[in-house]
């Protein structure tokens, strides 16, 4: 069991996780090379919430200086963009400005002098929050639904039987940087810790909890006759 003190912080990390010294026992998460541990109190708040293109989005392209290439535009289902000169685009979870500096820079030189390009949505898939783990429905769920921890939890139909509260993980990208933060769902429950907010493109992640699983799959093939079991865990955790 991981500190109540300790996740109060939300255990915030850049670009991966690492928080092999939070826990006694051993469930150290993202051991790689490229991890940093932050002072950071809790995940930041992106800075704005922007429309990203998904398979078969309108969008309304223009082109000050070529009026033949501004239009309206579909991206296929496979996320691309085809558009006139310079082929294919992929455009799939970018935003309407990523989109523009994209086409500005293929066209640019060759096909258009200091092209000035703007990107707009028409039909803009509606902002996601995915969640997965051991939920009972794991999906991705609109942001409108799941705009708090719990809130989230709860729109994928709540924790299954192998959940382990104290180990859910948030993965949030803003400004570029990838943070990571832990939580323990079963004091926020309680109200000993706050319900943090949930925005688009968030993904929750709720952890699982071994043991109880093999115990399960011992006491499924149990004899019937057995009236009482002592197991010694060699396993851990």
């Amino acid at each position: 069991m991981i500190p109540n003190n300790i996740l109060k912080c939300a255990v915030v990390l850049v670009t991966s996780l690492a928080l092999g010294a939070c826990a006694s026992v051993d469930r150290s998460y993202g051991a790689a090379s490229d991890i940093e541990i932050t002072s950071l109190p809790e995940l930041p708040a992106p800075a704005s919430v922007l429309p990203r293109f998904a398979p078969m989005g309108i969008i309304e392209v223009t082109v000050a200086q070529d009026d033949t290439l501004s239009g309206t535009y579909v991206i296929d289902e496979n996320g691309t963009l085809d558009f006139p000169l310079i082929g294919d685009v992929a455009a799939l979870g970018l935003t309407p400005t990523q989109l523009a500096a994209v086409i500005s820079s293929r066209l640019s030189g060759e096909y258009v002098l200091d092209p000035s390009v703007t990107v707009s949505a028409i039909n803009a898939a509606p902002p996601t929050v995915s969640i997965g783990g051991q939920v009972n429905s794991p999906g991705n769920y609109p942001s409108v639904v799941a705009t708090t921890l719990m809130r989230a939890i709860n729109s994928a139909g709540g924790l299954d039987e192998y959940a382990r509260p104290d180990d859910v993980l948030v993965f949030r990208e803003v400004e570029g940087e990838r943070y990571i933060g832990l939580y323990n769902l079963a004091a926020i429950m309680r109200g000993n810790l706050p319900d943090p907010a949930i925005y688009e493109g968030d993904i929750v992640m709720v952890g699982d909890n071994p043991g109880e699983r093999r115990l399960e799959r011992i006491l499924q093939i149990l004899p019937a006759v057995t009236s009482s079991i002592v197991l010694l865990d060699r396993i851990g955790n």
